[in-house]
């Protein structure tokens, strides 16, 4: 039976010492490590690898942990973080987890502790994990219209007027949804493809092109078109629906 995989946890920590004790615990708890002393490291590093968790002191030399955060939201990129810094104010503490931190740690602490809640927040993030379709869409997102079929992610169907009900492949769930949630907006292919695969997934263009391929086969199947769902010559697609958009075929 194969052994499951090591967890790898980005610990972004400025003192090399206390970087190495970390990892050094991490790592006899069967994780993995990747140690970054400054937050454009972890920056490129994140750009680059997954990470199952990432650990993360405020001060560091070069920015901020908070505004790495920031960063990585902004790049969309989303990793699990504890928040492990010596900064004790509750203002501070308050920020990070209201930024979407999984947990805040102040120094000195247990390395048990430590350990101890990285495998709480591991536990979360794949219990959350466990109802995602695609990166973007989940089995509780709630049912929506799209044009002129009714999507059920819940039961991953389809519902076409006069039509039997039919299952709804994943992928082509998460481009519906993704289209849906940026109703008159230019998206990229780039951008579609990271909504759905992932941020780190290594898809081509031309895999995107077959399921887009697919989705429209199947509304023509069912008398209904996706007329409203255009290319944008050289950036990739726009969706609609209430025809505001200039024409970019």
């Amino acid at each position: 039976m194969r052994a499951a995989p090591k967890p790898l946890v980005v610990v972004v920590e400025d003192e090399a010492e206390l970087a190495k004790l970390i990892a050094i615990h991490l790592e006899r708890a069967g994780m993995q490590t990747q140690v970054c002393n400054r937050a454009a490291h972890a920056l490129a590093y994140l750009k680059k690898n997954f990470a199952n968790l990432m650990l993360l002191d405020i001060n560091l030399p070069d920015q901020s942990g908070f505004q790495l955060l920031d960063e990585l939201k902004a790049a969309d990129i989303s990793v699990p973080t504890i928040f492990l810094t010596g900064n004790v104010d509750e203002p501070n503490k308050v920020k990070g987890l209201d930024m979407g931190g999984d947990d805040y740690i102040t120094k000195p602490f247990s390395y048990a502790e430590l350990v101890a809640r990285i495998h709480a927040v591991l536990r979360r993030t794949e219990s959350n994990r466990d109802s995602n379709v695609t990166k973007n869409a989940r089995l509780s997102d709630e049912p929506f219209e799209f044009c002129g079929a009714q999507v059920n992610p819940i039961r991953l169907e389809i519902t076409f007027p006069g039509h039997p009900v039919q299952k709804l492949g994943r992928k082509e769930l998460g481009i519906l949804s993704y289209l849906n949630a940026h109703e008159g907006s230019v998206i990229t292919r780039q951008a579609l493809i990271h909504s759905v695969w992932g941020v780190h997934a290594d898809i081509k263009s031309r895999s995107l092109d077959q399921y887009i391929v697919k989705v429209r086969e199947l509304y023509a199947a069912h008398g209904l078109n996706l007329d409203s769902f255009r290319t944008v010559h050289g950036i990739g697609y726009i969706f609609d629906p209430k025809g505001v958009a200039k024409e970019t075929r």
